[in-house]
């Protein structure tokens, strides 16, 4: 696995950029999607589960590491993270915010290994359920926020707003970001309407470009680059 603290001399890369490396390794290496999306949520969880071994317990009945899932490919990583804490030992928890009808492809093949495993994942349709899985999130040592990846721009609606504004209410948990926090624009670094306030980001392949800018700072925390098994060269940007 590759992961480290951000250095000067790291990449920085586009969510368009990030994209394109994507489509070469699908298109042009024959690396299926599943395969990133794979490594990319095992290597993050090899942190996640190191960071929630090193928390103080989680309160009582709460799970070590809380998993906040969104519908797209952001989702699908958090769906790998929470089978392979589950694989290490950890009580792990997981909520799904939407239809799991309406999940992308590959999150969906995931969501199915996870309910396949025993591993329930409740389903947040409204306040009433985003209320009571916030009441769990409160007992969990780590929080993990799989919403929304690279690809979101403008404002965060409702009700995943309810949710955001909720995980940044949390005084126990360490909040980790997948990729990028809920809510940011990964180029400009600028959140519209709320955006999660992680203490850690793990983002994928490189450092985001709007993880640079000063107003990002308070949303990624401190930034940890994992790999996903794609290469950074030979990709074109289209």
């Amino acid at each position: 696995m590759s992961k480290r603290s951000p250095q000067v001399e790291d990449p920085c890369l586009t969510a368009a950029q990030c994209r394109a490396v994507d489509r070469y390794a699908i298109e042009r290496l024959g690396i299926p999607g599943l395969v990133l999306m794979e490594n990319a949520g095992r290597n993050a969880a090899e942190l996640i589960a190191r960071w929630a071994r090193q928390r103080p317990a989680p309160a009582p009945g709460g799970p070590d590491v809380a998993v906040v899932c969104g519908r797209g490919n952001n989702g699908g990583d958090g769906l790998v993270i929470a089978r392979h804490l589950l694989l290490r030992g950890l009580r792990v928890s997981v909520d799904l915010l939407g239809d799991p009808a309406g999940l992308s492809p590959d999150a969906a093949v995931n969501y199915r290994v996870v309910t396949n495993m025993g591993l329930k994942v409740r389903v947040m349709r409204n306040g009433r359920q985003i209320a009571a899985a916030a009441r769990v999130w409160r007992r969990s040592a780590v929080l993990v926020d799989a919403l929304l990846g690279t690809g979101f721009t403008g404002p965060v609606r409702q009700p995943m707003a309810d949710v955001i504004r909720r995980i940044n209410a949390l005084a126990r948990p360490l909040i980790v970001a997948i990729d990028v926090p809920s809510g940011l624009d990964a180029d400009t670094g600028e959140a519209s309407g709320p955006a999660v306030r992680a203490h850690r980001t793990i983002t994928f392949l490189a450092r985001k470009l709007g993880f640079s800018k000063r107003r990002a700072r308070p949303c990624v925390g401190r930034v940890y680059v994992a790999d996903i098994g794609a290469p950074l060269i030979g990709y074109q940007e289209t």
